[in-house]
């Protein structure tokens, strides 16, 4: 009997226990159908924002389609009409020039009055001005296409890759619910922005300052430092510098260049974004920024712009321009630009140096720390890379170098309508 009573008393602990397992395991079950209907709920509705992000690209893509499309048709037929135009007056004048020929080759050789006359004709005709050359693109532009598709495939693949994580348990790389979707809303809102100002082309992406406008760009107005400029050197006013044979006896100043022929800005750059011009009037000339404490009296071969790490400049040797920065120089094959453009930002540390003509502007060469694509190499940019973003850590000051005798340059007016593309880009 006593065993029996353990038995039972065993067999219903064994129950006992048995009934709380149960318990616990349907509280489990319950626990687990609530996660799941939690994470179908958040799945599908991120499944409808992606979509609709994808409707979005789809739109965006037919967008550019159709205005790509319609804008080289436009430019097609516009350079079609110059040059045509173009032509007609060339043929015009090849026929009154070979009409004025056929008159002079006409005159008796007797007739000295007369051939005098159509000879002063057959001059005029000429001496005639010729049409300007048609004002052909050469380029068309895809950039806010290719940044608007780029940024469209970012975001969808952030959140597919973000939706995944979740299902597999990572979570939302520490955001919550609440805050994703606050951000969702975010690239909503810079997206209606973009729309309205890029006349109803949707964008979704942060606002960058070099891309899509500078509202910080300072048009910034340099006066030249008498107290720097090296004594071949002469001043005009605060605005033009010409390199001179005889030296020019300057008083001594422990911020003069005494082994290189050049002359800085009296103002300082440490903050924003910053572009001035510079008119090349004669010579070779170098243009650029230099660390505010660079040391003048350095010998000629490490103080000249670019020649160290704490300078760099854009040198016009005559025949091209080249890009120096430590010693290391990058060749431009473009044609000359009597104004040259200089655009210097601090936020992004990069410096462009640009080609102005007719207010337009031509990007001669970028200064800016970037990737290489596989397998590539450039040591120029190397440098760049290694070295360029430690010169913003300084004050920085417009330099300029004039190389060769008779080299004259002028601080040049800004283009307004320069300024304003900067600030549109």
């Amino acid at each position: 009997q006593a065993q029996q009573a353990k038995f039972l008393s065993d067999a219903e602990n064994e129950l006992e226990e048995l009934a709380v397992t149960i318990a616990q395991a349907k509280k489990m079950v319950e626990l687990i159908k609530v996660t799941l209907r939690r994470l179908l709920s958040v799945s599908t509705a991120l499944l409808g924002q992606v979509e609709k992000l994808f409707a979005e690209a789809s739109e965006v893509l037919a967008t550019f389609q159709k205005e790509v499309a319609s804008f080289i048709e436009d430019g097609e037929r516009s350079m079609l009409g110059e040059a045509e135009a173009d032509l007609r007056w060339k043929e015009e004048r090849r026929a009154k020039l070979a009409q004025c020929k056929q008159n002079l080759e006409n005159v008796p050789s007797t007739d000295t009055i007369y051939f005098l006359q159509e000879f002063q004709a057959l001059k005029v005709a000429m001496e005639e001005n010729l049409s300007p050359a048609p004002n052909f693109q050469n380029e068309l532009n895809f950039t806010k296409c290719t940044q608007a598709v780029g940024a469209v495939k970012d975001v969808l693949s952030a959140a597919c890759k973000k939706q995944w994580d979740h299902l597999q348990g990572k979570g939302f790389d520490g955001l919550s619910f609440q805050e994703m979707d606050e951000g969702l809303k975010d690239c909503a809102n810079w997206q209606r922005l973009e729309r309205g100002r890029l006349g109803g082309i949707s964008f979704c992406f942060p606002p960058h300052p070099h891309v899509s406008f500078l509202p910080h760009t300072v048009a910034f107005i340099i006066d030249l430092d008498s107290d720097t400029a090296d004594k071949f050197i002469q001043l005009f006013g605060t605005k033009g510098a010409k390199r001179v044979l005889c030296p020019i006896p300057y008083p001594e100043s422990p911020t003069r260049f005494i082994n290189c022929e050049q002359v800085l800005g009296v103002n300082l750059m440490n903050r924003g974004n910053y572009y001035w011009e510079v008119e090349l009037i004669d010579g070779w000339v170098s243009i650029g920024v230099i660390a505010e404490d660079f040391d003048p009296r350095e010998s000629y071969n490490h103080g000249r712009l670019g020649r160290n790490e704490r300078s760099c400049c854009l040198q016009w040797n005559g025949q091209n321009y080249v890009a120096w920065f430590g010693g290391f120089e990058s060749v431009i094959q473009q044609p000359f630009f009597h104004t040259i453009g200089v655009f210097l930002e601090y936020s992004e540390k990069a410096l462009t140096f640009y080609g102005v003509k007719d207010s337009k502007m031509t990007c001669l060469q970028q200064l800016k720390v970037s990737s290489f694509a596989k397998g590539q190499f450039d040591t120029f940019q190397n440098k760049i890379n290694h070295r360029f973003a430690s010169l913003f850590l300084c004050k920085l000051k417009p330099a300029f170098f004039l190389e060769s005798v008779d080299a004259h340059l002028q601080i040049g007016p800004l283009k307004k309508d320069c300024v304003s593309v900067l600030k549109r880009r």
